[in-house]
Protein backbone atom coordinates (compact mmCIF):
# COMPACT_ATOMS: atom_id res chain seq x y z
CA UNK A 1 0.00 0.00 0.00
CA UNK A 2 1.31 3.19 -1.25
CA UNK A 3 1.07 5.87 1.28
CA UNK A 4 3.74 8.45 0.29
CA UNK A 5 0.62 11.02 -1.13
CA UNK A 6 -0.32 11.34 3.05
CA UNK A 7 1.01 14.33 4.74
CA UNK A 8 1.56 13.86 8.54
CA UNK A 9 -0.20 15.55 11.14
CA UNK A 10 1.49 18.72 12.05
CA UNK A 11 2.17 18.76 15.66
CA UNK A 12 2.25 22.52 16.56
CA UNK A 13 0.98 25.11 18.94
CA UNK A 14 -0.45 28.10 17.99
CA UNK A 15 2.65 30.05 19.29
CA UNK A 16 4.98 27.61 17.18
CA UNK A 17 3.22 28.66 14.04
CA UNK A 18 3.58 32.01 14.79
CA UNK A 19 7.32 31.78 15.48
CA UNK A 20 7.31 29.89 11.88
CA UNK A 21 5.23 32.77 10.69
CA UNK A 22 7.65 35.22 11.79
CA UNK A 23 10.86 33.64 10.74
CA UNK A 24 9.42 33.34 7.15
CA UNK A 25 8.67 36.61 7.51
CA UNK A 26 11.93 38.19 8.06
CA UNK A 27 13.67 36.11 5.51
CA UNK A 28 10.85 37.08 2.61
CA UNK A 29 11.44 40.95 3.86
CA UNK A 30 15.13 40.48 3.93
CA UNK A 31 15.44 42.31 6.74
CA UNK A 32 19.13 42.52 8.28
CA UNK A 33 20.21 43.11 11.92
CA UNK A 34 19.80 46.20 13.19
CA UNK A 35 16.74 46.98 11.17
CA UNK A 36 13.39 47.83 12.89
CA UNK A 37 10.65 45.06 12.54
CA UNK A 38 6.86 45.97 13.02
CA UNK A 39 5.40 47.05 16.46
CA UNK A 40 3.46 44.06 18.20
CA UNK A 41 -0.09 45.37 17.57
CA UNK A 42 0.80 45.34 14.02
CA UNK A 43 2.02 41.79 14.10
CA UNK A 44 -0.62 40.72 16.03
CA UNK A 45 -3.51 42.25 13.82
CA UNK A 46 -1.47 41.01 10.66
CA UNK A 47 -1.15 37.51 11.61
CA UNK A 48 -4.53 37.00 13.16
CA UNK A 49 -3.69 35.94 16.67
CA UNK A 50 -3.82 37.48 20.00
CA UNK A 51 -0.71 39.76 21.28
CA UNK A 52 -0.20 37.44 24.24
CA UNK A 53 0.64 34.22 21.67
CA UNK A 54 2.34 36.86 19.53
CA UNK A 55 4.65 38.17 22.52
CA UNK A 56 5.70 34.37 23.87
CA UNK A 57 6.53 33.63 20.06
CA UNK A 58 8.54 37.01 20.28
CA UNK A 59 10.41 35.70 23.40
CA UNK A 60 11.66 33.12 21.93
CA UNK A 61 13.55 35.12 19.57
CA UNK A 62 14.67 37.03 22.13
CA UNK A 63 16.00 34.14 23.92
CA UNK A 64 18.17 33.13 20.81
CA UNK A 65 19.69 36.59 20.50
CA UNK A 66 17.72 37.14 17.19
CA UNK A 67 15.58 40.15 18.58
CA UNK A 68 16.16 42.73 20.85
CA UNK A 69 14.34 45.70 22.48
CA UNK A 70 15.89 49.09 22.09
CA UNK A 71 14.47 52.44 23.59
CA UNK A 72 12.78 54.45 21.61
CA UNK A 73 13.41 52.54 18.66
CA UNK A 74 11.25 49.41 19.62
CA UNK A 75 12.34 45.84 18.42
CA UNK A 76 15.12 45.32 16.06
CA UNK A 77 16.97 42.07 14.53
CA UNK A 78 20.07 41.31 15.82
CA UNK A 79 23.60 39.45 15.44
CA UNK A 80 22.69 36.56 17.75
CA UNK A 81 25.37 34.98 20.05
CA UNK A 82 26.45 31.51 18.96
CA UNK A 83 27.00 30.37 22.08
CA UNK A 84 24.50 32.34 24.85
CA UNK A 85 22.74 29.25 25.30
CA UNK A 86 25.21 26.98 24.78
CA UNK A 87 27.23 28.58 28.01
CA UNK A 88 24.32 27.15 29.95
CA UNK A 89 24.28 23.88 29.55
CA UNK A 90 28.40 23.13 29.11
CA UNK A 91 28.19 21.26 32.11
CA UNK A 92 29.39 18.07 32.96
CA UNK A 93 26.49 17.54 35.21
CA UNK A 94 24.27 18.48 32.31
CA UNK A 95 25.23 16.44 29.35
CA UNK A 96 25.34 12.44 28.76
CA UNK A 97 28.78 10.56 28.83
CA UNK A 98 28.64 10.21 24.80
CA UNK A 99 27.86 13.68 24.54
CA UNK A 100 31.03 14.78 26.65
CA UNK A 101 32.95 12.50 24.34
CA UNK A 102 31.52 13.95 21.21
CA UNK A 103 32.12 17.07 22.52
CA UNK A 104 36.07 16.16 23.52
CA UNK A 105 36.72 14.29 19.80
CA UNK A 106 35.45 17.81 18.49
CA UNK A 107 38.51 19.81 20.66
CA UNK A 108 40.58 17.20 19.17
CA UNK A 109 40.05 17.79 15.66
CA UNK A 110 39.97 22.11 16.00
CA UNK A 111 43.37 21.34 17.57
CA UNK A 112 44.85 19.05 14.73
CA UNK A 113 42.85 21.09 12.02
CA UNK A 114 44.07 24.80 13.61
CA UNK A 115 47.92 24.72 12.19
CA UNK A 116 47.43 26.62 8.97
CA UNK A 117 45.64 29.33 11.19
CA UNK A 118 48.67 29.48 13.45
CA UNK A 119 51.43 29.44 11.04
CA UNK A 120 49.49 32.34 8.98
CA UNK A 121 48.98 34.76 12.17
CA UNK A 122 51.90 33.88 14.33
CA UNK A 123 53.93 37.13 15.39
CA UNK A 124 56.73 37.49 17.76
CA UNK A 125 54.50 38.81 20.77
CA UNK A 126 51.96 35.70 20.76
CA UNK A 127 55.54 33.27 20.34
CA UNK A 128 57.05 34.72 23.46
CA UNK A 129 53.69 34.60 25.37
CA UNK A 130 53.46 30.63 23.99
CA UNK A 131 57.39 30.41 25.30
CA UNK A 132 56.69 31.68 28.61
CA UNK A 133 53.60 29.66 29.46
CA UNK A 134 56.05 26.38 28.35
CA UNK A 135 58.87 27.57 30.55
CA UNK A 136 56.17 28.08 33.62
CA UNK A 137 55.17 24.40 32.50
CA UNK A 138 58.78 22.83 32.82
CA UNK A 139 59.13 24.34 36.41
CA UNK A 140 55.90 22.96 37.59
CA UNK A 141 56.11 20.04 39.63
CA UNK A 142 53.00 18.78 40.49
CA UNK A 143 49.89 17.71 38.45
CA UNK A 144 47.68 20.55 39.41
CA UNK A 145 49.82 22.90 38.14
CA UNK A 146 50.69 20.99 34.90
CA UNK A 147 47.42 20.36 34.15
CA UNK A 148 46.79 24.71 34.43
CA UNK A 149 49.70 25.40 32.39
CA UNK A 150 48.47 22.25 29.72
CA UNK A 151 45.32 24.53 29.65
CA UNK A 152 46.88 27.94 29.13
CA UNK A 153 49.29 26.19 26.63
CA UNK A 154 46.82 25.23 24.10
CA UNK A 155 44.15 28.35 25.27
CA UNK A 156 47.12 30.30 24.01
CA UNK A 157 46.89 27.83 20.27
CA UNK A 158 43.47 29.56 19.96
CA UNK A 159 44.06 32.66 20.99
CA UNK A 160 46.95 32.82 18.19
CA UNK A 161 44.62 31.47 15.25
CA UNK A 162 43.19 34.98 15.50
CA UNK A 163 39.75 33.28 15.10
CA UNK A 164 37.25 34.68 18.05
CA UNK A 165 34.91 32.29 17.54
CA UNK A 166 36.93 29.69 17.93
CA UNK A 167 38.69 30.62 21.14
CA UNK A 168 35.40 31.04 22.82
CA UNK A 169 34.37 27.72 21.75
CA UNK A 170 37.53 26.66 23.01
CA UNK A 171 36.73 28.25 26.62
CA UNK A 172 33.23 26.72 26.94
CA UNK A 173 34.82 23.28 26.56
CA UNK A 174 37.33 23.68 29.28
CA UNK A 175 34.96 21.63 32.32
CA UNK A 176 34.66 19.33 29.73
CA UNK A 177 38.20 19.22 29.57
CA UNK A 178 39.08 18.93 32.61
CA UNK A 179 35.77 15.52 33.23
CA UNK A 180 37.40 14.00 30.33
CA UNK A 181 40.64 14.18 31.82
CA UNK A 182 39.47 12.89 35.36
CA UNK A 183 37.67 10.27 33.62
CA UNK A 184 39.90 8.59 31.56
CA UNK A 185 42.20 8.91 34.58
CA UNK A 186 45.04 10.58 33.00
CA UNK A 187 45.93 12.32 36.88
CA UNK A 188 47.26 8.84 37.42
CA UNK A 189 49.89 8.74 34.40
CA UNK A 190 53.27 10.13 34.96
CA UNK A 191 53.51 14.13 35.48
CA UNK A 192 55.01 14.22 31.68
CA UNK A 193 53.56 11.62 29.22
CA UNK A 194 53.63 12.83 26.36
CA UNK A 195 55.75 11.78 23.40
CA UNK A 196 55.89 15.03 22.12
CA UNK A 197 56.01 18.06 24.43
CA UNK A 198 54.77 21.35 24.71
CA UNK A 199 58.26 22.60 24.63
CA UNK A 200 58.60 20.63 20.82
CA UNK A 201 55.02 21.84 19.67
CA UNK A 202 56.35 25.48 20.25
CA UNK A 203 59.62 25.16 18.49
CA UNK A 204 58.17 23.61 15.70
CA UNK A 205 55.61 26.25 15.38
CA UNK A 206 58.48 29.08 15.60
CA UNK A 207 60.70 27.26 13.15
CA UNK A 208 59.32 24.19 11.63
CA UNK A 209 55.83 24.01 9.08
CA UNK A 210 52.09 23.23 9.13
CA UNK A 211 52.60 19.65 8.44
CA UNK A 212 55.43 18.93 10.60
CA UNK A 213 53.81 20.66 13.16
CA UNK A 214 49.99 18.52 12.47
CA UNK A 215 51.81 15.62 12.83
CA UNK A 216 53.27 16.31 15.84
CA UNK A 217 50.26 18.08 17.59
CA UNK A 218 48.65 14.41 16.81
CA UNK A 219 50.77 12.60 18.43
CA UNK A 220 50.97 15.07 21.46
CA UNK A 221 47.45 14.42 21.78
CA UNK A 222 47.34 10.60 21.02
CA UNK A 223 47.44 9.85 25.40
CA UNK A 224 43.04 10.99 24.86
CA UNK A 225 43.05 9.64 20.80
CA UNK A 226 43.83 6.34 21.70
CA UNK A 227 41.20 6.31 25.00
CA UNK A 228 38.40 8.22 22.63
CA UNK A 229 38.62 7.53 19.11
Amino acid sequence: MQLTKIKPIENLTQVDKIEQALQEYFERANLQPGDSIPKEMDLAKALGVSRTALREALSRFKTLGLIESRKNKGMTLSFPDLFLNMERVMSPKLLGGQTLNDIFELRLVLEIGICELLFKRKNIQNLLELKSIVEKEEKATNKKEILKYDIEFHSMLYKMSGNETMLRFQKLLIPIFNHVYQELHLEEQPLRNNEITHRDLYNTLKDGDPDEFRTKMKKHLSPYLKDII
